[in-house]
């Protein structure tokens, strides 16, 4: 079950510092005694931190987005890094074979991985498709 809401994901030493909670939680399971009682305990253990962090120290945290990836859209942009705004490039439709010339596969613009506005992919092969002269 996915959700759109972003995620909170532990940054820097607080994330390594909850991976050695775990790797010496499980080392002392492994080598001391019955696993499934003391797995209960480790993620017990696991879950307290977790919740100290969020509640005495947010900065442990940073949002990513719903598919994993980080959420820059509420971020402002850092200092001599602010870009110009691009125009989106036009896709030559009109320049794509009809078939392509590896696999004989039809060739649909949909379907194509455009790799410029004047190249594209072959959605079967991958092979770079060769545009027709305009």
């Amino acid at each position: 079950m996915s959700s759109n809401r972003p995620q909170k994901v532990l940054i820097g030493p607080w994330r390594s510092l909850h991976g050695v909670i775990w790797l010496v939680g499980l080392y002392i399971l492994f080598t001391r005694g019955p696993f499934f009682p003391g797995i209960l305990v480790l993620v017990a253990i696991s879950a307290i931190y977790e919740a100290i962090l969020q509640r005495f120290l947010p900065d442990a945290y940073e949002e990513q987005g719903p598919a994993g990836a980080q959420n820059t859209a509420s971020m402002p942009p850092k200092p001599g890094t602010e870009m110009a705004p691009v125009a989106p490039a036009e896709h030559r439709i009109d320049l794509l074979p009809q078939v392509c010339p590896s696999c004989n596969g039809p060739i649909r613009s949909h379907e194509v991985k455009w790799t410029g506005p004047q190249s594209a992919n072959c959605p079967y092969c991958g092979t770079n498709l060769p545009m027709n002269k305009a």
